[in-house]
């Protein structure tokens, strides 16, 4: 089975928004009064407690009077908040994720139906108090509805995340064909080599162009006083400026490896360690801006829905510092050298052009070394070097 999820903008009345504000409310209030008892239980017994046993703690609830407002939710929507906090204990004790934290009213509101929604015409039917929403169905929502996600933006929009299941099964990953390496950087934000020529992408550099609209708008949101309706409204007018600029993100991103991926069939990268790259203070800002993981992941899967391979090289792997055509490697190369020539060879380099050379070619090797191969030409095979590689697809 292929799952398949379409994202798309919701416009509630004045009344659903009532009743979704509320199921929100007990979503959170719910999710928290459950993170604690499993804090409290595992402090006296040494042990947490189960999907069944937190589940278990709701009829009690909802018949008490103090919280006899939890029995106005749709019962399935505290259920699967239930599902998702085991979820998240599973992912820490994985070491996938961090520690489960307590939910704030403040910032994205969000609620999951399971089932018994429907899709009529260009409207969504809910169940429960909320019912028939209007919606923009961009595109048309096909196979088995799943899960819904009602989701409210902290600058007050609503969107539902339509989870599809669709028969057949995905495409098996084939390397056969065309091989593209890709540098990710901060001065031009892809640098691509197919083999033939190399491409450069520019970096859109999004929070610069909302920078000023930006430090006006907080500037408006710090001199209102807390908790009221004009600082709400200021607040909103903030929220909606980083909603414009991730927006804005998110589609130079979508339309560039979309491009990427309808002209290859296999793309290789750096596996980049952000996390640690933006404790450089100087570059924090740009990095998190340019958006590299996020790029990746839309590559991978796109990647995968048609059956096309992914390739994250290692990031110790010295891309930029090593000749393209001899293999020399240089003992530093400090960050303001864009261009060099080899002591070798002699050959003439820019940083980036020969990175991404370098990158489409350890791609190559990894693919032969695993026994995939591959159709494409070029690519020299050096050792190994760093910690080990990953093959996002496993051909």
């Amino acid at each position: 089975m292929i799952h398949k999820a379409v994202k798309v903008r919701i416009y509630p009345t004045d009344e659903q928004r009532q009743a979704l504000a509320q199921h929100f409310g007990c979503a959170r209030w719910w999710w928290n009064y459950a993170l604690n008892l499993c804090n409290i239980t595992y402090k006296e017994t040494g042990k947490g407690l189960t999907r069944t046993a937190l589940n278990a703690h709701l009829p009690s609830l909802k018949k008490s009077e103090e919280t006899a407002w939890l029995s106005e939710c749709y019962s399935q929507v505290l259920q699967t908040t239930t599902l998702n906090l085991t979820a998240a204990f599973k992912n820490f004790f994985d070491k996938r994720a961090k520690y489960p934290r307590f939910k704030s009213k403040k910032y994205r509101q969000s609620i999951q139906y399971p089932q018994n929604v429907k899709v009529i015409g260009n409207h969504i039917k809910f169940p429960g108090r909320v019912g028939v929403v209007k919606a923009k169905l961009h595109r048309p929502i096909d196979g088995k509805i799943k899960t819904v996600t009602v989701s409210m933006t902290s600058s007050g929009r609503y969107f539902a995340s339509v989870l599809c299941e669709l028969e057949g099964d995905a495409p098996s990953p084939s390397p056969e064909g065309k091989v593209a390496g890709v540098d990710l950087g901060l001065k031009d934000f892809a640098i691509v080599n197919d083999g033939v020529k190399t491409s450069k992408y520019a970096n859109p550099r999004h929070l610069e162009k909302h920078e000023r609209n930006l430090a006006r708008k907080q500037k408006k949101l710090a001199r209102k006083s807390k908790g009221s309706r004009s600082r709400e409204k200021a607040r909103r007018l903030v929220a909606r400026v980083h909603e414009r600029l991730s927006n804005a993100r998110q589609d130079y991103l979508h339309k560039l490896s979309r491009k990427l991926v309808n002209d290859n069939q296999v793309i290789v990268v750096e596996n980049l360690n952000v996390k640690g790259m933006v404790r450089n203070h100087n570059l924090a800002k740009a990095i998190s801006d340019v958006g590299w993981g996020i790029f990746v992941n839309f590559l991978s899967y796109k990647l995968e829905r048609e059956g096309k391979v992914l390739v994250e090289i290692d990031r110790f792997f010295a891309s930029s510092k090593t000749c393209s055509e001899c293999l020399f490697q240089v003992s530093e190369m400090p960050l303001d050298v864009r261009v060099w020539d080899c002591p070798y060879c002699g050959t003439h380099h820019d940083r980036d052009e020969n990175a991404a050379k370098n990158i489409r070619a350890e791609g190559i090797r990894l693919l032969t070394v695993s026994g995939t191969g591959t159709a494409a030409d070029g690519g020299n095979v050096r050792p190994k070097r760093g910690r080990k590689s990953v093959l996002r697809q496993s051909p």
